[in-house]
């Protein structure tokens, strides 16, 4: 009789369904090797085994002040603190400049949880940023934590909200702020955001409406195997659900590890290998997303190892202050970067930031 290790290996080569169980044994009896073999496998079915794309991008922070209070950020301050800031509009086409000028394609922005901003604020600051770009740049507005939040502010329903963005010209809206998605973790580290279930009603209503979305997942806080589980479950039964009702799906899976300095919670950062491990379960587990994305954020070159536990896909940063502050270092030497890429022998091949023909995926 097979062993637990052996059916899960057998089933990820024979391009079956894993549950839980298979997930359980790889974790715990996998070795590196096999886990970047099963990765790679199931990897080609959708990508070119050695070819990765990549897009120059950074995350602009418009604001610092937030209340959500989560004890896992260095970044926010509670409103009439010293230090507080909202970019006007032109300080921000001061920012995105800087950012295009350097090769820049892709901007996305990132303020927390600001009381006194609603979607009257931010329709009208995305608006004027399409106006002035056009299609020269592309622009991922906000996170789906973030919209969360400003829907419910402006008390308007997250269909409604997501019309009104999409009137000004919005594209894409994230999944960042997601973390782990499991209501015991969130519970414990961020009670002000929102549950899970609530998570994904808006971003239900925000693929609904035709803009494009992420999946996202944030490891290394103080989150149990069985969280990360209950994450990677529940985001693949929901783009089961999108596939099955025939609608906007999530175009890529981003995994990133958490940064504990200067932050209220503290604690020593996920090793590389245990991140690796985490992206090869990710492509065998979560079957039904294409595209699966490596930090270069978080990691610099050694993300780049994660093309061979089953990403494809990765950033160039240029900048990112919530996890600068957390301890992030960002590097502008791409070619180094890309340069590393190919001495472990992938084609790094740049891509568009955007939708091509109505197609959402990052490819």
């Amino acid at each position: 009789m097979a062993t637990a290790l052996e059916r899960a290996t057998d089933r990820v080569l024979a391009g079956e369904r894993l549950d839980r169980d298979d997930a359980r044994a790889l974790w715990a009896e996998a070795d590196d090797a096999l886990l970047q073999r099963l990765a790679t496998h199931a990897r080609a079915r959708f990508h070119t085994p050695d070819r990765a794309t990549y897009v120059v991008m950074a995350i602009l922070n418009y604001t610092n002040v937030c209340v959500a209070r989560c004890d896992y950020c260095a970044f926010y301050k509670f409103p009439g603190q010293e230090g507080t800031y909202v970019l006007s509009f032109d300080d921000l086409v001061q920012r995105i400049d800087a950012v295009a000028a350097i090769g820049g394609q892709l901007i996305g922005f990132n303020g927390g949880f600001h009381p006194d901003l609603g979607v009257n604020e931010y329709c009208t600051l995305f608006g004027r940023l399409h106006e002035h770009y056009g299609d020269k740049l592309a622009f991922y507005e906000m996170t789906i934590a973030e919209f969360m939040f400003v829907s419910k502010r402006s008390h308007l329903s997250y269909a409604e909200s997501a019309a009104r963005f999409k009137a000004v010209g919005t594209r894409w809206i994230t999944g960042g702020g997601a973390e782990i998605l499991d209501d015991a973790f969130r519970l414990r580290h961020s009670p002000g955001k929102y549950k899970v279930e609530d998570y994904y009603a808006a971003q239900r209503a925000v693929l609904d409406a035709g803009l494009g979305s992420t999946a996202t997942m944030v490891i290394g806080f103080d989150e149990s195997f069985e969280e990360r589980l209950n994450h990677l479950d529940r985001l693949r039964t929901f783009q089961d659900a999108r596939i099955a009702g025939g609608g906007g799906r999530l175009s890529s899976l981003l995994c990133w590890t958490y940064k504990p300095w200067n932050t209220e919670l503290g604690g020593q950062e996920v090793p590389i290998g245990e991140y690796l491990r985490h992206l090869a379960l990710c492509r065998v587990y979560v079957d039904n997303i294409v595209n699966l994305r490596t930090s270069v954020l978080t990691r610099n070159e050694g993300a780049l190892r994660g093309l061979h536990f089953g990403a494809n896909d990765f950033d160039l940063p240029t900048e990112d202050e919530v996890t600068q502050k957390a301890g992030a270092t960002i590097s502008l030497e791409f070619e180094a970067v890309l340069d590393a890429a190919r001495h472990i022998g992938f084609e790094p091949t740049q891509r568009q930031p955007w939708p091509v023909g109505g197609d959402t995926s990052p490819t």
